[in-house]
């Protein structure tokens, strides 16, 4: 099974605010390369917030590359590829929100949410968030820290498919009945927790 993991941080707010990126790439079912890059956002302003949450400072970033530079070396590794993410509507803004400051095309991919494959796999847990999905499958890592959360969101999605007894992107998303996302040329349609039952004049439109 290949895919590629990914998570963003960022300073405030402003989904283009993006201050790290981590990037996971699975080939066959194990993971053949990592990325990770702190990244000086355009908007400096760190709200304390999300400071406390992912620990990144202004002083961190005075010397990392933009969104910009950093995007030569990771959208080669998206193009064509599945892509997966913990949250996947908030890690799939950032990027979007990101490109449109630095008018760049969109890549086109697929993408899944491990949110949804979660609550279809391991019913009854009390929250699905990364940590107590990470929990639950006796997995321990550093919160909020974007190379870790790719690399959980990585073997959650691997555990997920272990769990339901299926070997391919196409076989999970068919048995737990969810919907894939997809991004493609400036634009983009949601991953879904429920699969569409039918296909009619909103579901087909293309969101901006």
């Amino acid at each position: 099974m290949d895919f590629v993991a990914i998570d963003f941080e960022t300073a405030n707010t402003n989904r283009s605010s993006v201050c790290s990126i981590g990037l996971v790439v699975v080939k066959n079912g194990k993971v053949s390369e990592e990325y990770y890059q702190l990244i000086k956002p355009t908007d400096m302003y760190f709200d304390p917030l999300c400071v406390r949450i992912h620990g990144i400072t202004p002083k961190d970033v005075k010397d990392a590359p933009s969104f910009n530079e950093a995007w030569k070396d990771i959208s080669h590794l998206l193009e064509g590829n599945l892509v997966i993410a913990h949250n996947a509507s908030f890690d799939m803004s950032v990027l979007r929100h990101s490109l449109d400051e630095c008018k760049f095309d969109y890549p086109s991919f697929p993408y899944n949410c491990t949110v949804n494959v979660s609550k279809k796999t391991w019913l009854g847990l009390h929250s699905y968030s990364l940590n107590v999905v990470a929990e639950h499958l006796q997995i321990e890592f550093k919160h909020h820290h974007a190379l870790e959360d790719a690399q959980v969101a990585a073997q959650v999605y691997l555990e997920a498919c272990k769990h339901n007894n299926v070997s391919s992107h196409e076989e999970l998303i068919e048995k737990l009945e969810i919907g894939q996302g997809t991004v493609y040329a400036n634009g983009y349609t949601p991953a879904r927790a429920n699969k569409k039952r039918s296909k009619n004049k909103r579901d087909s439109l293309k969101i901006n």
